[in-house]
């Protein structure tokens, strides 16, 4: 079944945080890339990570052929980390409907980009239309942040240890 995440959780998930997505082929090879923000779907169970065509090709062929996703979130000005692993519910172009949501993540990521110095004028080169909307169902949620507790489950909202 898939984990419920948390509704801060969700938030977190959906600011301007860094997002890579991952993936392995057949073969065990792995392919990684950063992707273009998260939609937490309704009952926030599942999520829809979007993938740019252009530099995500080979993650999007790792998950064809796998149907397994990780995929990692972490808030540049304190590091917080979290990892999500999950199998693929769909994999399809991503609506032209969905293009002012990936707008508005790449913005609010150059933003968070600006606070460590990388000018927004050179983040927001970074390629972003046409994407891959890979829907993922949440199985796994860990914390990744430095410290001791990196790499504990986070457990499900409404659990004791949820944040």
């Amino acid at each position: 079944m898939a984990q419920l995440v948390s509704t801060e959780v969700a938030e977190f998930m959906q600011s301007g945080v860094s997002v890579l997505v991952a993936s392995r082929d057949r073969q065990l090879f792995p392919a990684c890339c950063r992707a273009m923000g998260v939609r937490v779907e309704r009952g926030r169970r599942s999520l829809t990570v979007f993938v740019p065509e252009a530099t995500g090709a080979a993650v999007v062929d790792a998950i064809g052929a796998s149907g397994r996703v990780a995929v990692c979130f972490a808030r540049i000005e304190d590091h917080r980390s979290l990892q999500v692993k999950g199998s693929v519910a769909a994999l399809a172009r991503a609506a032209d409907e969905e293009r002012c949501f990936i707008e508005r993540y790449r913005g609010e990521w150059a933003r968070n980009l600006a606070v460590i110095g990388l000018p927004p004028r050179l983040s927001l080169r970074q390629n972003a239309w046409p994407c891959h909307a890979v829907r993922v169902r949440i199985e796994a949620l860990f914390v990744q942040t430095p410290g001791p507790g990196a790499g504990a489950p986070l457990l499900p909202a409404g659990s004791e240890r949820a944040t």
